[in-house]
């Protein structure tokens, strides 16, 4: 029994040293002297990956983040060009892309070619988007895929890749059947009832734009309504003023009855309107199609040009880059009836294109007909 109780105390006081261990080991912190270090954190290149939004919500870009993006006319030098990198500057700066935004572009003699090396060495610069003025055509598709799978979203306005291939979405300044018939419209305003025989002068046979336009232009002109209407022919001054001004010059010696040249090309209707002018056939043959106000005022007061339309290629360059940025930084996906805010433009939404298959677009609009009475305004 002795021993037992022995043991019995021994083992009782054993327990109790531990149990005032135990309750005496919690750590003890003390407050840091100092602040971790700072370390210098570089802007992100994408906001948090998207999930799929509700129908109907719109997407607001994230600013702030750190991307390279190129605009690439069809080539430098053209006016609206200019025009729509003011506009990509304006959205630029709104968003405050920590990145570069890059203006670059071929010449025009060497514009397919040149467009496909900018676009085909854009992934090896780091640059995450490519907003693309198409001037090739579906010669183009190949190194717009290639882009795409080395991370590059590629965003076309002003022309689109044809096919779609290699093009996340094309910003269309105007509807292009629209286009043809305001066309149809001008040129019916200017002939009068009578009609007569008119022509073409576009821009290159491989601009995907132009071609549209002049497609739902033919298209219209088979309704009644412009049956007196005669196109006889369309030809090309592949967007320079001097091929463009002989171009002109060469439909009237070939066809004496021509009383209307319509050039859907800043560059084509300013040369056909001097062309007129210069050789004094304003009374003869009239011009039309689309142009820059700033250079057709003068030939719109005279007459030469009674009629023309365009859009606003500054808002056009802005509305491109918002989208262009949303795309590549992740915070668009670039699919059917996803809808974006655009700054001071406001709620756009990507749609199917009807002229195009397998692509996808989004519709700035509108048209303005300029006129004597609005040409100055």
């Amino acid at each position: 029994m002795k021993v037992t109780n022995r043991f019995s105390l021994l083992t009782i006081g054993l327990i109790l040293v531990m149990l005032l261990v135990a309750c005496g080991s919690q750590p003890q912190t003390t407050a840091p002297t100092s602040a971790p270090a700072p370390t210098s954190v570089p802007a992100p290149t994408s906001a948090p990956a998207p999930t799929s939004a509700p129908t109907g919500a719109v997407v607001s870009a994230t600013p702030g983040l750190d991307i390279d993006m190129i605009l690439l006319p069809k080539f430098l030098g053209i006016a609206v060009f200019d025009q729509a990198y003011e506009g990509a500057k304006e959205a630029h700066a709104e968003l405050g892309n920590k990145g570069d935004l890059i203006f670059t572009g071929p010449t025009a003699e060497n514009s397919v070619a040149g467009q496909i090396e900018t676009l085909t060495n854009a992934a090896t610069q780091g640059v995450k988007a490519v907003m693309l003025s198409n001037n090739a055509g579906d010669q183009i598709a190949a190194a717009a895929q290639a882009a795409q799978a080395a991370g590059v979203k590629v965003v076309t306005w002003d022309s689109p890749i044809p096919s779609a291939q290699g093009e996340s979405v094309f910003v269309a300044q105007v509807d292009f059947t629209e286009t043809g018939r305001v066309m149809a419209d001008m040129a019916l305003a200017i002939l009068g009832p009578a009609g007569g025989e008119f022509a073409i002068l576009s821009a290159s046979p491989d601009a995907a734009n132009q071609n549209a336009w002049i497609a739902a232009m033919k298209q219209v002109l088979t309704e009644p309504k412009y049956a007196n209407l005669k196109l006889v022919d369309t030809v090309y001054g592949n967007d320079q003023s001097e091929e463009s001004y002989n171009q002109a010059l060469a439909l009237v010696d070939k066809y004496p009855n021509l009383k209307l040249i319509m050039a859907p090309t800043t560059v084509g209707i300013a040369a056909a309107a001097k062309a007129m002018t210069d050789e004094g056939l304003c009374d003869k043959v009239k011009v039309s199609g689309l142009g820059l106000p700033s250079e057709m005022v003068s030939y719109t007061l005279s007459g030469c040009a009674p009629q023309f339309a365009l859009w606003s290629f500054k808002d056009l360059g802005y509305l491109t880059y918002y989208l262009a940025y949303g795309l590549a930084t992740g915070q668009l996906q670039g699919v059917e009836g996803e809808r974006f805010n655009a700054g001071r433009m406001g709620t756009y939404t990507i749609e199917k294109d009807p002229t195009r298959p397998n692509g996808l677009r989004v519709l700035m609009g509108p048209f303005t007909v300029y006129t004597a009475e609005n040409v100055n305004e």
